[in-house]
């Protein structure tokens, strides 16, 4: 990624075919869609890349198996073609895990899931086909994965695969499979694909107009974060990618408000713990959670990953953080599946986040409001894409782009179908004879895939930055500079929270101020900060852990 100096001097100095707002998931999606398609395309992010809904999911790419109780087929369809297509453009970072429905106790397998296993069975199949004979054909190519169908287990396998289920003597489960990946770390390698195809992409970067040219949508007028300074970037498209803020970006030539979405925002909360509280190995549970309801518990960096809620959400959304109601849901549920007695003096992290779902008008609850993207043209032509989720973003970018070809008369056909996302690590990109944190090589192959080569080339020339950035944890010191020198990091939240994910699973390690202010002070010699800049930052990230809720057990201690 070229460095913000670099990105806002090209964005000032050229016009641009499009210019997309929003760096989260969406927004990369659309660069990256519309610069392989031959359009010059300048991205810019108010905040981090990633930082709202794209940075606080429940780091999963799959169908949505609990969409199909609201007949929802259609996007289960479609979410379970994507997942299996990014399993092949990123296998780096979206991976197959192993879930299970567990029948413990008295209890029996529900057989409405069952039956619902079925129709996700069915509907994951592919153009290709999921038959054996298909299967074995495509077998043998690199990186192809497609999953079996869903089977019945007995207990002593399902105890095998999540040792929490042992005591519990379970019966028998359901297992099948969907994928996780790390979200934040998808949304820069997009960016980073984007740039490769000639996209400009700068974070820090606050839209407040949309030009206009005769009527029509023209560039925006953007406030650099840093230096205060206005800034115009001039384009033939613009594109509104901000998700749960999509209704704040209106042209001035607006006829109808019909023309903009009316964003109905729902609250998702999670919760990690460490895995001596509550052990899963290395697959994921399905839990229930009282009538219909169900929430998860999957194995992630470390960490049981717990959530998530599904709430209408009325407070301020720049930042939101886990109600203690939804906290206690959550615990609730695990606590009555594994028999544990997990607080919230406990957790190692929460976090929430906001899903931009579309109103319609009705009076329903969130939960009863279709997924579903929509694309919006208003009167000036300014488009906005909205609603969906992570795992479809690709479809929802490609929607955009179609409809800008079409407005131009262009040919150009999609080809994000067959473009990589990043590249695996190879053998000789993890050599190297430091000693390391035990899991780093592991977590370095997956988070940056071929180019953790250049953490351990950074390592070896600056062997003080192998060390761990939190002790006993696998990130390593020479991540806060690479996320500096190649990722647009300004602030030590933009590396605790999404260059890792230290802030969402490290939350008692970070308590020690030596801890965060080493983060601080590595950022700053790159960034140029003076020890009043470090302190000020120290001081951000105490304001963003508390106003976030990331640390339920630090907050209840005080």
């Amino acid at each position: 990624m070229i460095s913000r100096d670099q990105a806002l001097a090209a964005m000032q100095e050229d016009r641009f075919d499009v210019v997309v707002v929003g760096g989260g998931i969406t927004g990369a999606g659309v660069a990256l869609d519309a610069a392989s398609r031959g359009y010059s395309v300048a991205l810019v992010e108010r905040g981090d890349f990633g930082q709202g809904t794209s940075s606080r999911s429940s780091k999963m790419v799959h169908g949505g198996l609990r969409y199909l109780q609201n007949f929802d087929l259609g996007l289960v369809r479609e979410a379970l073609l994507e997942r299996q297509l990014l399993v092949r453009l990123a296998p780096h970072l979206v991976y197959p895990t192993p879930f299970l429905v567990p029948a413990v106790g008295e209890g029996r397998r529900d057989r409405r899931i069952g039956i619902g296993l079925n129709m996700y069975d069915v509907m994951a199949t592919s153009r290709i086909g999921r038959g054996r004979s298909q299967r074995s054909e495509h077998s043998s190519e690199p990186d192809y994965w497609s999953p079996d169908r869903h089977r019945t287990i007995d207990g002593e396998e399902a105890a095998a695969l999540i040792p929490a289920l042992s005591p519990l003597d379970p019966s028998s489960a359901y297992l099948f499979y969907d994928c996780q990946t790390d979200d934040v770390r998808l949304v820069l390698t997009v960016l980073g694909e984007a740039e490769r195809f000639g996209a400009v992409v700068l974070n820090g970067a606050e839209v407040t107009e949309v030009l206009d040219e005769g009527g029509r949508a023209a560039g925006v007028a953007c406030i650099e974060a840093e230096s205060g300074e206005r800034f115009e970037i001039r384009a033939d498209n613009v594109v509104n990618a901000t998700g749960v803020w999509a209704d704040r970006i209106r042209p001035g030539e607006l006829l109808a408000e019909e023309e903009i979405p009316k964003i109905r925002p729902s609250r998702g909360t999670h919760v990690t713990i460490s895995t001596d509280d509550l052990d899963i190995g290395q697959a994921a549970c399905i839990v229930p959670a009282g009538g219909d309801r169900t929430i998860f518990a999957l194995p992630w960096y470390g960490r049981v990953l717990a959530g998530t809620t599904d709430n209408d959400y009325e407070g301020e959304i720049d930042q939101v953080p886990p109600s203690e109601d939804d906290v206690s849901y959550l615990l609730h549920a695990l606590n009555g599946m594994f028999g544990t007695s997990i607080g919230p003096s406990d957790l190692t992290g929460a976090y929430a986040g906001v899903r931009p779902l579309i109103s319609s008008g009705d009076p329903k609850k969130s939960v009863d409001i279709s997924r579903k993207a929509e694309l919006y043209e208003t009167s000036s032509g300014m488009l906005t894409i909205t609603g969906g989720k992570l795992t479809t973003f690709r479809r929802m970018a490609a929607e955009v782009v179609d409809r800008i070809t079409e407005r131009d008369g262009r040919e150009a056909e999609c080809r994000t179908d067959d473009i990589p996302l990043g590249m695996s690590a190879r053998p000789n990109d993890l050599e190297t004879e430091l000693e390391l944190p035990d899991g780093s090589r592991e977590q370095l192959a997956f988070r940056y895939g071929h180019a953790a080569r250049a953490v351990l080339d950074l390592c070896e020339e600056r062997p003080e930055l192998a060390e761990p950035i939190a002790p006993g944890r696998p990130d390593l010191l020479a991540e806060v500079v690479i996320a500096a020198r190649r990722e647009q990091s300004r602030s030590v939240a933009d590396v605790l929270l999404r260059r890792t994910r230290l802030g969402l699973v490290a939350a008692p390690e970070l308590r020690a101020g030596e801890t965060v202010e080493r983060v601080a002070r590595t950022l700053g010699e790159e960034l140029g900060w003076n020890d009043s800049r470090v302190a000020e930052e120290l001081d951000a990230w105490a304001s963003i852990r508390d106003a976030e809720g990331l640390d339920p057990a630090r907050a209840l201690a005080k």
